[in-house]
């Protein structure tokens, strides 16, 4: 067996794989100044971004759920993958030849790993390229000509032809070496040997940084059994329906850039999208628009607090388009950006739409958008007879409780009075409707939930857990060493042989204590400033997951001042022995308080010279920094 991989090999890949290079095929990341960068988190819901990651030292961390670490802990995270297969897949990508100790035997897996899968997709992206030119997949050629798809474009998809024949792929597959569990376990093959696709156009469905995951395919033959006219890889280790969006590894860049995103409905909406301009386009595959989708375009199109984006959707102008955009609706609040959607007058797709009418009116249905709550209302309204008094009542009552669930409240009176214009009412009349429905909206969630389950209640139903109590890590009292850990971790070598004197006993908070010690169970920051993965190191050794987050944070948390010069450093380590002396005073002061001189003199006189020595130690802190 291939033995356990060598040290040197693992620091080699934390070195080539810029962790700022990988987590930005994940996260959309802008600068926040003092070498950091920050977007919103890959691994919990947020609307201000409080993710970080400082390349200078490899590291990431949230400061929102927890997570931090390097590039390593970040793959190993998202892609739930082991230590070791994670640094396999990191090796490849890199070009990092990775180095073992012979004997070592490797883990025993439960299946294929993750790289094999990833491998297989695309050597079976590679074989249905091949094919597609073959004069077997004319009917697939004509489909794509039929509809403005040349050969370039082809290309730039991956797009490709499955073979009828029924176990082509699989044989192709066996012959590059991919065991049949392995094939079957990609999705790409089932268990009777029978290739999952036959006779069909295929898209491949990429992960943010272009390796195929998936496939989806459309019917050609009318003899084919599948049904579905399309269909879509079934679910695997690696692909999961709801958290892939087809055309987002090459929509991502345009994302960033642009601060918008559109969603359409298909694949060739996302080709016909892209060729004549809306580069930010992407589909869901198979399913309706989740809101794990939405989390993917948010992080993408850096969707926060402040920002000026916008998301687009487009849908048929039928019932069913009407159904979907309902449904996002509902999950509007999701978004800080605007949401809007793009109807074609005729109910066109974008694919259609181009076909028939060109690339510029493509632009333009995206250019001509509307707002998501106007559209939504205006499918509402259209369910009531306005021409009837009791149906005009009954529109106001459903519009104005739509109008009370958008977002910003204060652009409730504007919808308002558009809302009076479509139904056909006076202003005041729809005022005082939206009114009352906001009233009835704050006991109640967004778009209409029950409201959450009273606190107390639920103290009174489910008894607290003791825990320990910890003092809060950012409060001022622990500010001194907080920011001293951070030198240690960050420059250890500003910091070098200053913390010579520095021990446990100067940090009263006892988790910073415990990465003091984590610190110099590392062998402290001399030997930290000749190690280039020292934050790593550090980290390594703490057992508890809890406190290598904290490691992590501390490490990636700006210092207060703009660079980490001998004052600052001197400052901050006088400051945190300072404060030690000064708790060690106030006890010898204590004690003195408490002795007789006449019944013990000598303890009177031990403790008196312990507090000249104390006091001298503080003055000597003090000029320290004064001769500085």
């Amino acid at each position: 067996m291939a033995g356990r991989i060598l040290e040197k090999s693992i620091t080699e890949v934390r070195e080539k794989a810029r962790i700022e290079d990988v987590v930005s095929q994940f996260v959309t990341l802008r600068n926040a100044g003092s070498g950091s960068l920050k977007g919103l988190c890959p691994f919990h819901d947020e609307k201000s971004p409080s993710f970080n990651v400082t390349p200078a030292r490899g590291y990431y961390h949230c400061f929102g759920c927890g997570e931090g670490g390097d590039v390593i802990d970040f793959m190993m995270k998202i892609d739930a993958l082991s230590f070791g297969e994670t640094v396999e897949r990191l090796a490849e990508k890199f070009g990092v030849q990775l180095l073992r100790e012979d004997g070592d035997a490797t883990p025993e897996r439960r299946g294929p790993s993750r790289g094999k899968l990833v491998e297989a997709h695309k050597v079976a992206q590679e074989f249905f390229a091949e094919q597609l030119l073959t004069p077997d997949a004319l009917p697939a050629r004509q489909f794509l000509a039929e509809r403005s798809f040349d050969q370039a474009a082809a290309e730039t998809f991956g797009l490709g032809f499955a073979p009828r024949s029924g176990n082509a792929l699989f044989q192709h597959l066996r012959g590059r070496g991919f065991t049949e569990e392995e094939i079957v376990v990609a999705g790409l093959s089932r268990q009777n040997r029978w290739d999952v696709f036959q006779g069909r156009l295929v898209w491949p469905i990429r992960e943010p940084g272009g390796d195929a995951i998936g496939f989806g395919a459309r019917k050609l033959f009318e003899d084919d059994r599948m049904s579905g006219k399309y269909v879509n890889t079934s679910e695997t280790p690696i692909y999961k329906k709801n958290q892939v969006l087809y055309g987002i590894d090459l929509a991502r860049v345009g994302m960033r850039q642009t601060g918008q995103a559109v969603v359409v409905e298909g694949y060739t909406d996302v080709m016909a999208c892209h060729l004549a301009g809306i580069t930010t386009a992407v589909a869901t595959c198979g399913t309706a628009f989740t809101t794990d989708h939405g989390k993917v375009v948010r992080r993408f199109m850096a969707d926060f607090k402040g920002s000026s984006g916008e998301v687009v959707f487009t849908f048929d102008g039928d019932k069913a388009g009407q159904a979907a955009a309902m449904k996002v609706f509902e999950g509007d609040q999701e978004f800080v950006s605007q949401t809007y959607v793009a109807v074609a007058p005729d109910g066109l797709d974008p694919c259609d739409l181009r076909i028939k009418q060109g690339d510029e009116a493509v632009r333009e249905l995206v250019a001509g958008r509307q707002p998501l709550y106007r559209f939504v209302l205006g499918n509402v309204l259209a369910r009531y007879d306005l021409d009837r008094a009791d149906g005009r009542i009954d529109a106001l009552r459903e519009g104005s409780a739509l109008v009370s669930s958008i977002r910003d409240r204060s652009k409730a009176d504007a919808f308002a009075r558009e809302l009076a214009g479509m139904v056909g009412v006076d202003m005041e009349h729809a005022l005082a409707e939206v009114r009352r429905a906001q009233s009835r909206d704050q006991g109640r969630g967004a778009r209409g939930q029950a409201p959450p389950t009273d606190r107390r209640q639920q103290t009174q139903e489910q008894p607290a857990v003791p825990a320990q109590r910890l003092p809060d890590l950012r409060d001022p009292r622990f500010a001194v060493e907080r920011e001293t850990l951070k030198l240690v971790l960050q420059h250890p070598i500003a910091i070098g042989r200053t913390t010579a004197e520095v021990g446990p006993a100067d940090f009263t908070h006892p988790v910073y204590r415990a990465v003091w010690e984590l610190v110099a169970a590392a062998g402290g920051p001399v030997d930290g400033a000749s190690d280039p993965q020292w934050v790593s190191t550090v980290r390594a050794r703490a057992t508890d997951p809890r406190l290598g987050q904290v490691v992590s944070a501390l490490a990636v948390e700006p210092i207060r001042a703009k660079e980490a010069d001998p004052a600052y450093v001197l400052e901050h380590i006088v400051r945190l022995r300072e404060a030690t002396i000064i708790r060690q005073i106030a006890d010898v002061h204590s004690r003195l308080q408490r002795s007789d001189p006449a019944a013990d003199p000598e303890g009177y006189l031990s403790a008196f010279n312990e507090l000249n020595r104390l006091e001298q130690q503080r003055r000597a802190l003090r000029d320290r920094i004064v001769s500085s």
